[in-house]
Parts: structure tokens; sequence; C-alpha cells
């Protein structure tokens, strides 16, 4: 039988706005609306397995931020500053941009392709 979480989550009107406007936005990435709808979910008393297999994640990533999001509500779902040195992006090679496009075909090869018939 799998266990229950210690942390019950409820959830005052506006957290519970601002989850369900989370959990529908486009422009967010994928991870902060998957934290929005494990919120909720945990919120109408869903265990944390049922809820892992409705989004596709495990179980201790559903546990995890149903921890955070008890012990610091909103802000819990945030992500934390990652450790070590920040990224540093002063070298040109590091910031080229790729978007070379191809030249077009001139105009009297692709002629010359429709006379052929090809």
């Amino acid at each position: 039988m799998p266990r229950t979480s210690p942390y019950t989550i409820d959830l005052s009107a506006d957290e519970a706005a601002e989850l369900q406007r989370r959990a529908r936005k486009y422009t967010l990435s994928y991870f902060h609306v998957q934290r929005a709808q494990m919120i909720l979910l945990a919120a109408d008393g869903w265990r944390n397995d049922r809820i892992a297999q409705q989004l596709n994640c495990r179980r201790e990533v559903v546990a995890k931020w149903r921890k955070r999001f008890f012990e610091r509500r909103l802000a819990g779902l945030d992500d934390h500053d990652r450790p070590g040195r920040p990224r540093a992006t002063t070298s040109p090679t590091s910031s080229r941009n790729w978007t070379h496009q191809p030249s077009p075909m001139p105009r009297e090869y692709v002629t010359e392709l429709m006379s052929q018939g090809t």
C-alpha cells in the first residue's frame, strides 16, 4: 500500500487562482506548468503516486514539489539558483549566430531544369 504524504495542501483562493493561471499558461516552461498541476491535484487530495502517473513523471518529483510548496507556498515552486560558477559567454565563438541561410538557386539553372522536365 502506498504511503500517504505528510504534507497536506490547503490552498487559499488567491493561491488556487494563481496555480490555475500557471497550469493553463502556454508561455511558461513545461516544468512550471507541471508543478502547478501537481499542486492543484495534491490540493484535490490525490496521492503522489497517482499524480505522478497522471502527469507522467516520477513519484519523487511530485513529493519534492509538494514539500517545497507546503514549506514556502508559491515561492517554493520557483527554481533555485544553480550551484557553481555562472556561465560566461564572453568568447566570440560561444555566442555565434548560426542562422546562415543557403543562397537561392540561380534563375537560369531553375529554368534549365524545368525545360528538361525534371
